[in-house]
């Protein structure tokens, strides 16, 4: 899980994938942490996306590193409702804090859970990491 966490820190930018009804919805995020041994992501209550989470919790993530090397996550998001989680998550980044706080009401986070990682890459076999 470490190693998946570093290759989206190191891409920065990750895109993840929901269901809205039977159409899928893909969109750029940028949080990741590492809590208590579970991958984490946020975003707002407010937003689509956290109630698309919520009505279908299968999501996929992919991300590309600038050494061409990519990544393919499919799990189900868990809803957390831990502010320590929530608290972790912010502190890590600062410039969220304009727009969330621990605790708002609107600040969701969620861990992957059943999650299977591909990353690949044209010059090395592809490797699984299940967590």
């Amino acid at each position: 899980m470490k190693e998946v966490y570093e290759f989206l820190k190191e891409a920065g930018v990750y895109y993840l994938a929901t269901v809205d009804g039977d159409q899928p919805r893909v969109r750029p995020f940028g949080t990741i942490d590492l809590f208590e041994d579970k991958l984490y992501i946020q975003t707002g209550k407010v937003k689509n996306v956290a109630n698309q989470m919520k009505a279908n919790p299968k999501v996929e993530i992919s991300a590309m590193t600038p050494d061409g090397r990519w990544i393919r996550i499919t799990a189900e998001a868990v809803l957390d409702d831990n502010i320590k989680a929530q608290e972790h998550m912010l502190d890590g980044y600062p410039d969220l804090k304009a727009m969330y706080q621990p605790g708002d009401g609107n600040t969701e986070v969620y861990y992957l859970k059943n999650a299977v990682a591909q990353i690949c890459s044209f010059t090395e076999p592809a490797r699984e990491i299940r967590f």
